[in-house]
């Protein structure tokens, strides 16, 4: 099963048919426990549960037959952030996830319930599902519900204030949509944060091995666009997983459907478009560029279908 994803909204519903929750910059999962035993799926429907220790011990739920939609978020400076992901995304060794689990421990933050013992509840409305997750008592270090509320503008204002990622309006009388976008659901980002899809890579300045900047796309019907070179935030670690993910990817010509500038074709080394990204900018230029981007980390749990929703 894929998660339900929500809209970009216009302007915050008000009244009392919307509830609003905070969006955590973090990664979607699907955590499934059955006879004690966690399972995390990604969006993507990857098995992910390795990488992530600290969330093995499931507490209340160890009796409990439940499937919860949620998000797994690291900090960074007391604040969710995807980039601070970064090394927990990737790992696929246990020894190694178990050393990045007391050095950058994560939380799962449930905010929906899918399956309670054996039955489906996704045909119910959001208010009763709510009600069967608070009932089930979640609350530790690495788990938690948060709370939901009524006033949408104001937790909108309290997210930007607080530096979050913003915030999402549920329909109250919304069923759960597997995999699906619904406008039941809506979502108001404040940071500028997207994903793209890599086209190719250019070498760092005096070097032909380092990964220096990436050339980014947005997919469409006709193809994938070309959106421009991001460099900012590609320290060394990050060239060093970037390199690895992308070397089985290299193909003979670009993946763009138009032409890119020969200031950032000359050198690049091209692959399959198939690696996506996040990357925070200052939105598009008048010509479809990327302003002032900046590398925020691979997105293991999409794909480039994903990004054409």
């Amino acid at each position: 099963m894929r998660p339900m994803l929500a809209s970009r909204g216009s302007t915050v519903p008000s009244g009392s048919g919307w509830v609003h929750e905070v969006k955590w910059d973090g990664m979607r999962v699907l955590a499934e426990v059955r006879d004690g035993r966690l399972t995390l799926w990604s969006r993507n429907e990857n098995d992910v549960t390795v990488s992530y220790p600290e969330l093995h011990d499931v507490g209340v739920l160890a009796s409990r037959d439940v499937l919860l939609d949620g998000e797994v978020v690291a900090m960074s400076d007391g604040v969710p952030r995807f980039s601070a992901l970064g090394d927990r995304m990737h790992v696929s060794s246990a020894v190694r996830a178990r050393l990045l689990a007391r050095s950058n421990p994560v939380t799962l933050i449930v905010f929906d319930v899918l399956r309670l013992e054996g039955q489906d509840v996704i045909g119910q409305p959001w208010t009763v599902r709510r009600e069967l997750l608070e009932a089930l008592g979640i609350g530790s270090a690495h788990w938690q519900v948060p709370p939901a509320y009524d006033d949408g503008a104001m937790l909108l204002q309290a997210t930007r204030a607080q530096d979050l990622e913003g915030i999402v309006s549920k329909r109250r009388s919304s069923t759960y949509q597997p995999g699906r976008r619904s406008k039941d659901w809506l979502k108001f980002p404040h940071r500028p944060s997207l994903s793209y899809v890599v086209g190719g890579w250019r070498p760092e300045t005096g070097s032909d091995t380092r990964l220096g900047a990436l050339l980014v796309g947005a997919p469409g019907p006709e193809g994938l666009s070309y959106r421009g070179r991001v460099g900012s935030g590609i320290t060394g670690k990050a060239a060093d997983q970037l390199l690895e993910a992308l070397a089985p990817l290299r193909a003979d010509s670009s993946p763009f459907r138009d032409e890119v500038p020969r200031v950032d074709a000359v050198g690049t080394t091209w692959v399959r478009p198939e690696l996506v990204v996040e990357v925070a900018a200052l939105g598009l230029t008048g010509g479809g560029r990327l302003r002032q981007p900046s590398y925020q980390g691979i997105r293991v749990d999409l794909s480039p279908t994903d990004l054409k929703e």
